[in-house]
């Protein structure tokens, strides 16, 4: 098997064993390195690259607003769908124009976001681990 296979299948096990929140921080990271990638393929001129980039980030953050649950995160939910709205507008902007200012503004918005559930997760973790002890 080559090793771009290896890789791939490592990949995949990855997130078809991960827990949910595991998966979600995953698909932050990913769309934070699209985002990131998009503006230095752009600060190079490789247009066709910056593209692919802005279109993994798109339907990431697609994706967020897709599994919004409003009955559950009811303010919250809203909130995150403005926030992903938005970003989702920044980067067609960037796009657009070929303007790496918005870029920079998704990532650190998706890095606060990160940060964020990172903290959520691993205090759910915590309580899980509490109650089965």
């Amino acid at each position: 098997m080559s090793n771009v296979r290896q890789l791939h299948a490592y990949k995949e096990n990855q997130i078809t064993t991960a827990d949910p929140g595991t998966v979600l921080l995953m698909l932050y990271q990913g769309a934070i390195d699209a985002v990131d990638r998009a503006a230095a393929h752009l600060a190079e001129g490789n247009m066709a690259e910056k593209g692919m980039c802005i279109l993994r980030a798109n339907d990431i953050i697609n994706q967020f607003l897709a599994s919004l649950d409003y009955d559950v995160g009811g303010e919250i939910a809203q909130n995150l769908e403005g926030l992903y709205r938005f970003m989702l507008d920044q980067i067609l902007l960037a796009n657009a124009h070929n303007d790496p200012k918005p870029l920079v503004t998704v990532s650190v918005l998706l890095s606060t976001l990160k940060s964020g559930w990172e903290e959520a997760v691993a205090a759910q973790r915590r309580n899980l681990a509490q109650g089965a002890a």
